[in-house]
């Protein structure tokens, strides 16, 4: 005999698991972004202090200019690699979420169909309509479903390409202008 509380128990015995699961990626992510800006402040303090006794030691005004060019240089490098370890962190919680989602789909559908694999065998005589009806129709939703996650994918892995692009050639642009100057 078919038993659907049983089968709604376990569903929502997966749920709270998946909930757990969420939760705990989330802590990851916000511990990792809290760690890389006291980091960040960290630093930040360091050349303030650094900068500030370079400028009270300066004799004259070209050792004030260079002096100045040099912090600038520095912080242009900070700030390029404090937004290139956010973006890291960004796209690596992506990832995890993106592959969590995934294994929650996979899970959700196979679930889906054993549900009405069990309540069709149950089901009343002349229901076969009904039940092939919602397992084509879930079956197709699960296509279509696969298909924008694929092309979902492939504007993510687009973006990322251009965004590491950008930062390779702002990267680029900025030694330049050093050896410029």
């Amino acid at each position: 005999m078919y038993n659907a509380t049983e089968q709604f128990a376990d569903f929502n015995k997966v749920n709270v698991a998946n909930a757990t699961k969420l939760a705990a990626l989330s802590m990851q992510s916000a511990e990792k972004l809290f760690k890389l800006n006291l980091n960040a402040a960290k630093i930040a303090l360091q050349q303030s202090v650094e900068s500030a006794q370079a400028a009270a030691s300066v004799k004259d005004v070209q050792e004030m200019m260079a002096l100045r060019a040099k912090y600038a240089e520095s912080g242009v490098q900070t700030a390029m690699s404090y937004s290139r370890t956010l973006y890291d962190l960004a796209s690596e919680a992506q990832a995890e979420y993106s592959s969590m989602a995934e294994e929650l789909w996979a899970n959700y559908t196979k679930g889906v169909a054993a549900f009405v694999d069990k309540a069709s065998k149950s089901a009343p005589a002349g229901s076969d309509a009904a039940v092939n009806a919602f397992k084509s129709t879930f079956a197709a939703s699960t296509a279509a479903f696969d298909q924008f996650q694929k092309a979902t994918k492939q504007v993510v892995n687009l973006a990322d390409a251009s965004v590491r692009a950008a930062a390779s050639n702002a990267s680029k642009a900025a030694t330049k202008g050093r050896k410029a100057a």
